[in-house]
């Protein structure tokens, strides 16, 4: 490739509204171009690196026996009817009518759609194991897009389905894919993390998040350094409190706190660790009678310690708050406590409610809370004296850095990552709902037992500018960069010599399989190495006139502050040792 054949824009400033720093880049470097809130042009430059993004899922894919089809981006929407998506994804999902008035969708996913194929193509156990992929385009109606192909609104992503028999086999079929996303993730020369995840409404253990470690990484992952321990935020836990909680040793008393309304004012006020504090969070469910008709609400106080914050998926699996809570109204926290949030405890309460403590307030003595009325805390709190023991002690926390793992063998840290993958067990959830069965070996129907396996192929390019770049620009991997090298020749439109260099060396390395461009645009050196460095080309060559009376040529990776010189007759070896082929 030449760049007088090519298209090279790149732009000096950032547009106002990019915030992130590989929207920045990618919209300097010439990468995208935007269209509307969300959505934008892969320009040619960028449609290379996602071009090399997606032959390595598909590769991969191959390999793991995965088989490759397409569906369609608008959907009908009667497939989604059968499952119940289309009025439960809310907003997000686009609707659309044809011309006759019937209802389609701009897919976000493709679950129905190869269900349907399923049920359709695959008749007998003999059959299976299955999983179809694609490499597609997706719509989300994101309420807010923002951070350029971080959380777009059209998005590329590969989307994979297993169907099997039997929840062993569909297990096998989970860990191959489990496998082929690590040699994927692998290949594109990235620092990722697999991590344990919640699989939400869809149910089942089997689910990990691949994460992009950046710093500015949008999810919280929580790890051990000392083991293979791996958690997102959601589903990260810490090893329980097994020491005894101590015996009480103050008394009871109505404290005045005027104005501190906070864990934090408090603690500061009444000179005292943080950790010794509670906060209160007062829910509510809606009851229901035999019929399912409103009944009544029933009023929750979950109590963490203050420097604690609640985990809302792992309150969502408490029996109770499983169907679905809301945070208690202004009326309702009134009506059962007497006094309006930020004053607000377990002691003296004006009507019952279910009180869950956090496994470490279960075990805390003389400690803080709120004494129901405003400007005061109780201090000296002891369980058992005080108040009942607790309705139920559960996990409701975010775990914290410097917690003990779950596996007994450190102690927790946390680090900040893009999701890039994930893959999780689906179970039966879409089979059934869509009544999708097989002849099992008894000659019987049964449900597909399924799997789904995603990546955000255009997510992917932007997480790893966020994990690679400098001041100059963006450092690509090899794998996925838009060109592997680049030749810079000095004075090329000036010197037949450096001209004839450069094209018997761009010839070479085309012929020797290089992903090579050479800038023959005539330009200023400085201009020239600064549009390369922006792009983040990860290998220059340079030919100049003087150089080349010395038999030499100039190296430097993107990575590298200084140029070095390399004899014109070794430049294939030590290509070779730099691992540019």
């Amino acid at each position: 490739m030449k760049a007088s054949n090519f298209f090279v824009s790149t732009y000096k400033e950032a547009p106002a509204d990019a915030e992130v720093v590989s929207h920045q880049l990618m919209m300097r470097a010439g990468l995208i171009r935007k269209v509307s809130a969300g959505i934008y042009n892969y320009m040619p430059m960028g449609l290379r690196v996602l071009h090399k993004v997606e032959a390595i899922v598909r590769e991969e894919m191959n390999r793991a026996h995965a088989v490759e089809m397409s569906m369609p981006v608008i959907q009908p929407g009667e497939l989604w009817q059968e499952t119940g998506r289309f009025e439960k994804m809310g907003a997000e999902l686009l609707r659309v009518k044809d011309r006759h008035e019937r209802d389609f969708v701009i897919q976000p996913t493709s679950e129905e759609v190869v269900t349907d194929v399923a049920r359709n193509e695959l008749r007998s156990y003999k059959q299976l194991p299955v999983n179809f992929y694609q490499i597609q385009t997706k719509f989300r109606d994101e309420r807010r897009p923002r951070f350029g192909l971080m959380r777009g609104r059209e998005f590329i992503m590969k989307d994979a389905y297993s169907f099997d028999k039997d929840p062993a086999a569909a297990q096998i079929s989970y860990q191959t894919m489990r496998q082929a996303y690590r040699e994927i993730f692998d290949r594109f020369g990235l620092k990722y993390r697999a991590v344990a995840a919640d699989s939400g409404a869809i149910g089942g253990d089997l689910s990990e998040e691949f994460q992009v470690i950046a710093a500015t990484g949008e999810d919280a992952i929580i790890y051990c350094p000392e083991s293979d321990y791996a958690a997102n935020i959601e589903k990260a836990e810490a090893l329980a409190p097994t020491e005894p909680r101590p015996a009480a040793t103050a008394a009871l008393t109505k404290t005045p706190t005027p104005g501190k309304s906070t864990c934090a004012d408090v603690a500061e006020l009444l000179a005292i660790p943080l950790q010794n504090t509670v906060k209160s969070l007062v829910l509510a469910t809606e009851l229901l009678d035999d019929a399912g008709e409103p009944a009544g609400v029933q009023i929750w106080l979950l109590l963490l310690r203050g420097d604690h914050d609640m985990n809302e998926v792992k309150v969502s699996k408490i029996e109770g708050l499983n169907a679905g809570f809301r945070f208690a109204s202004e009326a309702e926290i009134l009506e059962h406590f007497g006094a309006k949030p930020g004053y607000l405890g377990p002691v003296g309460l004006l009507k019952p409610v279910k009180i869950i403590a956090d496994r470490d307030v279960a075990v805390l003595s003389d400690w803080v809370c709120g004494a129901n009325e405003v400007d005061f805390h109780y201090t000296g709190v002891n369980w058992g004296r005080d108040l009942p023991e607790p309705d139920l002690v559960a996990d409701l926390r975010n775990v914290v850095a410097g917690d003990r793992s779950p596996d007994g063998k450190g102690v927790l840290a946390i680090e900040r990552g893009i999701e890039v993958g994930h893959i999780f067990y689906l179970g039966t959830k879409y089979s059934k709902a869509m009544n999708a069965t097989f002849l099992d070996v008894n000659g019987k129907p049964a449900f597909f037992e399924m799997g789904c396996y995603g990546i955000g192929v255009s997510r992917l390019p932007a997480a790893a500018v966020e994990q690679n770049h400098d001041e100059r620009g963006i450092i690509w991997p090899d794998a996925i960069a838009p060109f592997t090298l680049v030749i810079c020749p000095i004075g090329m439109d000036r010197s037949e010599a450096v001209q004839a260099a450069a094209e018997r060396l761009h010839a070479q390395l085309l012929a020797a399989g290089v992903d090579a461009i050479l800038d023959d645009r005539g330009g200023r050196p400085g201009a020239m190495f600064a549009d390369w460095e922006l792009i983040g080309v990860p290998h220059r060559l340079v030919i100049s006139e003087r150089n080349l009376n010395e038999g030499q040529l100039e190296y430097q990776h993107r990575r590298q502050t200084e140029a070095q010189k390399v004899a014109l007759d070794h430049v294939d070896a030590f290509l070779r040792e730099q691992g540019v082929y």
